[in-house]
């Protein structure tokens, strides 16, 4: 099993910018689809992007599209979420987390691992 840990959040201004890293402690990292999600005050988790095992595919929500960049370094255990452009409905909780293969990677019920998330708050 893997064991994510979330770093990189923060207070940014609309259009501003912002990285978050996930260092995914235990064995096998490179063995799991990685992805991060979100959930905002009153609001449910909500899938935001994923990446496969080997980086070659990528999956974003609609709304993050050409904003957001995931990527993963499986030499470091380590994926990251480049998130520019920012907007404040993207204010939220963001959690990093750990899918088996074979699973549909967009739906929050496939992660098997979480982690315990970074807080990214959008100023207007």
């Amino acid at each position: 099993q893997v064991q994510p840990v979330e770093s990189g959040g923060g207070l940014v201004q609309a259009g501003g910018s912002l990285r978050l890293s996930c260092a995914a402690s235990g064995r096998s990292f490179d063995q799991y689809i990685m992805g991060w999600l979100r959930q905002a005050p009153g609001k449910e988790r909500e899938f935001v992007a994923a990446i496969s095992r080997s980086g070659a595919t990528k999956y974003y929500t609609d709304s993050v599209k050409g904003r957001f960049t995931i990527s993963r370094d499986n030499t470091k255990n380590a994926v990251y979420l480049q998130m520019n452009s920012l907007k404040p409905e993207d204010t939220a909780v963001y959690y990093c987390a750990a899918a088996r293969s074979g699973v549909a990677p967009r739906a929050p019920d496939s992660y098997d691992y979480w982690g315990q998330g970074t807080q990214v708050t959008v100023s207007s």
